[in-house]
């Protein structure tokens, strides 16, 4: 079958969308599918374009057995409801260069961006195929629930754009089941709707905590909280930035350490320096080989939202949380997918959002009953080995694009010509990829 996908984030940025659509892609292409990615110039989490991709209107890749297409579009620096808009309008410009690329037998969008899901549609009618969609986010709640300046005044645009995508779609994926009713608001009828859970993209972490501290130059007496990914205005960090002010004298030994990029960084960075708060520390995003094991060294990992999200989207960070076998404290709406999706894990606390004494008193809760932490973290890691197993999840999506396409198009002699690829293989094949150079891995470490 030759499938074009059609999403904004793709690899090489390894937070967010893009590892999941980069996944999937690589993983239909290992089964014998011609995958081509049209996609834009990465620039996710930090929000500018990285090295090697500046100033480039187009690029054309082969990464992992996929025909990568990039387009440019603009990135915002800083996020309001105008930058946003014009981020998905050039998108939609550029991408419409799919319309000539050649025939493809389906066609599958990845929302957001909101283009992604326009560009899939305009293909799918241009080429005459069937076409899917798969939402990672719903961007009309997003628009009203996410802090954005001016989003409220345009989300009924949005909410339009997402009915007009979905409405000739074959079918439609989605990550949480929060989103169903969302979608079919927009009239999707339900038996064209499946759930589609991500899967945990990173390995176990494999190496010893202390040292890894040592390497971060974090105390190994510190009580570490570590938020990890985006920091933008979904995230609202000035709760964390708050808690940690209230923790100087009510719970000295706590580290609060903000891993990652986004556009509230620089901000946030200026607020915890004016504020003199020496229990922040701010960490870039660490290399892929390390990641797991920066996670595993933190006593809770952080999960902060403001209190108005709730549907709109599920965290992709949660997955390698749960892998990492340490407990999470979430300050977020109990009506927030997040929320469901730590309770059904049975990994963490929920606790109140935009209440940093609340926050503090979850941590110091768990700070002080390390039977409970442990518990709470090794749940995770269960809920991860039972649900978020990549070989089992990518059959699933498997199952999901052959009813896009149809069982006339999809060609299920390609999966036959390749040996089935079982969970403990996929396992095994993390561990081997983490040993390959454990000598310069150790001493990174160390």
């Amino acid at each position: 079958m030759r499938l074009l996908i059609v999403g904004i984030n793709y690899a090489p940025e390894e937070t967010g969308i893009a590892p999941y659509t980069a996944g999937l892609a690589e993983h239909l292409a290992t089964l014998g599918h011609e995958v081509v990615a049209l996609t834009g110039l990465p620039s996710y989490p930090a929000w500018h374009v990285y090295d090697g991709y500046r100033r480039r209107l187009w690029k054309r890749e082969c990464i992992n057995g996929v025909d990568v297409r990039r387009r440019w579009h603009y990135v915002p620096p800083r996020q309001s409801a105008l930058r946003r808009g014009l981020y998905e309008a050039s998108f939609l410009f550029t991408g419409l260069s799919a319309l000539s690329l050649p025939r493809p037998d389906a066609v599958l969008g990845v929302v957001p961006s909101l283009s992604s899901g326009c560009v899939a549609r305009l293909a799918a009618h241009r080429f005459r195929v069937p076409y899917g969609l798969i939402f990672q986010d719903l961007m009309g709640q997003a628009a009203g629930q996410s802090g954005v300046r001016g989003g409220s005044r345009v989300a009924r645009l949005v909410r339009a754009a997402e009915r007009w995508s979905t409405s000739r779609a074959g079918h439609i994926g989605i990550i949480a089941e929060g989103f169903r009713t969302y979608i079919e608001s927009l009239g999707v009828s339900p038996d064209r709707i499946t759930r589609l859970r991500n899967w945990t993209h990173v390995p176990p972490p494999l190496l010893d905590r202390v040292a890894v501290r040592r390497h971060l130059d974090i105390p190994d007496d510190a009580i570490v909280c570590l938020h990890a990914g985006n920091m933008g205005h979904k995230q609202h960090l000035e709760n964390v930035l708050e808690c940690a002010r209230l923790a100087m004298d009510a719970a000295p030994r706590l580290l609060f350490v903000l891993m990652g990029d986004g556009n509230r960084r620089d901000d946030l960075e200026h607020l915890a320096r004016g504020g003199g708060l020496p229990n922040v520390r701010f960490l870039p995003l660490q290399p892929k080989h390390l990641f797991p094991d920066v996670l595993a060294a933190a006593d809770v990992l952080l999960v902060n939202q403001r209190g108005s999200v709730k549907d709109m989207s599920l965290p992709g960070k949660l997955t390698a949380y749960f892998i990492s076998g340490r407990p999470v404290v979430a300050a977020v709406s109990r009506e927030s997918e997040t929320a469901r999706e730590i309770s059904a894990a049975g990994a963490g606390i929920i606790v109140k959002p935009d209440s940093p004494p609340a926050l503090l008193a979850a941590i110091a809760s768990l700070a002080a009953d390390q039977t409970r932490s442990h518990a709470l973290g090794q749940a995770g890691a269960r809920f991860a080995e039972r649900e978020l197993v990549p070989a089992e999840v990518l059959r699933q999506y498997e199952a999901f694009l052959e009813i896009v396409a149809g069982p006339d198009v999809w060609d299920a002699s390609a999966s036959a010509r390749v040996a089935p690829f079982h969970a403990h293989e996929y396992a095994e094949s993390l561990v081997a990829r983490q040993a390959e150079q454990p000598a310069t891995r150790r001493r990174r470490a160390g």
